[in-house]
């Protein structure tokens, strides 16, 4: 259901939109945070020594907040996600966003991304993980770039033990070892990680080769039409084959109709986004349609 931009400064789209991963689906392979519960940010956090290329304080030259898009557990009915998509204080879609980023001020914008993600959870109150898809190239040093998230969470109340990092590497200037380095601490700090648009760009095989993420999202350009596609329930019928040996959750992005839901629900998927079910709500969590299924 997003829209597709092709890379604008470096940036897919889908880069710094924000996903708030609900808890209620118990039984389901975690899309949160688990092995830190009720993990909130501790003295030892805060006094991270700062890193000097991550410009501390650095404003955004404009504003932003979010549209909310769920992800749901078809069958269970429940709201299991919900991925904020940037949007202007107007209402100006991704393109109007995207397109003001630049080198200069991309951390900036990843870092006003994750503390409006922040911001916003704890001023709907809801119950929920929120999963923040990052910018590779804006994080300089791991360990000290995520001050300023774990400092929103602290200032807002809102749990680090349910913040998730999502990465798409679509872009062949992203240094593979310095996005393990990134996966590797956020690990080691508790957080869950996921590869967006998976089968999209450079987001595919290779990357897994890589490092083994707790969830992929498929792109949607595998989901589209693909009740019609025997190519494309191939390809999806592979990747599930290597992350359920890899005990790897899946999520299929984009769902737009009835028929592509049938298909993706027979091979075995549970969790949905897309049109079919909802589409973005304005700085808002919108209503779900709940097609049945047998």
């Amino acid at each position: 259901g997003r829209s597709k931009l092709t890379q604008i400064s470096g940036l897919r789209p889908g880069w710094s939109l924000i996903g708030f991963a609900c808890a209620a689906a118990p039984g389901l392979f975690p899309l949160a945070v688990s092995s830190a519960p009720g993990r909130t940010v501790t003295d030892r956090d805060s006094t991270l020594p700062p890193c000097n290329a991550c410009k501390p304080g650095e404003s955004l030259p404009f504003d932003i907040t979010m549209a909310f898009q769920p992800i749901v557990d078809a069958r269970a009915r429940t709201v299991f996600a919900y991925e904020a998509l940037v949007r202007g204080v107007a209402g100006e879609p991704a393109e109007a966003i995207l397109s003001q980023v630049n080198p200069d001020n991309r951390y900036a914008y990843d870092q006003t991304c994750r503390r409006t993600a922040v911001a916003l959870a704890a001023r709907l109150q809801m119950p929920c993980f929120v999963s923040i898809n990052f910018l590779p190239n804006a994080v300089y040093q791991a360990a000290t770039c995520i001050r300023a998230t774990l400092e929103a969470a602290r200032q807002h109340g809102f749990p680090t033990s349910r913040l998730i990092f999502e990465v798409t590497e679509n872009e062949e200037l992203v240094d593979k070892e310095h996005l393990k380095g990134i996966i590797r601490e956020y690990r080691r700090q508790g957080f869950k990680t996921a590869i967006d648009d998976f089968g999209a760009g450079y987001a595919g095989l290779n990357l897994l080769a890589e490092f083994q993420p707790d969830i992929i999202k498929l792109d949607m350009a595998l989901v589209r039409g693909i009740d019609a596609d025997p190519v494309r329930q191939a390809i999806v019928r592979g990747i599930l084959g290597v992350c359920a040996a890899l005990h790897i959750e899946v999520i299929a992005e984009g769902v737009q109709t009835h028929e592509e839901l049938l298909l993706l629900d027979g091979m075995g998927i549970r969790l949905f986004q897309g049109y079919l079910f909802a589409r973005p709500g304005f700085e808002s969590l919108p209503e779900v349609t709940w097609p049945e299924l047998p």
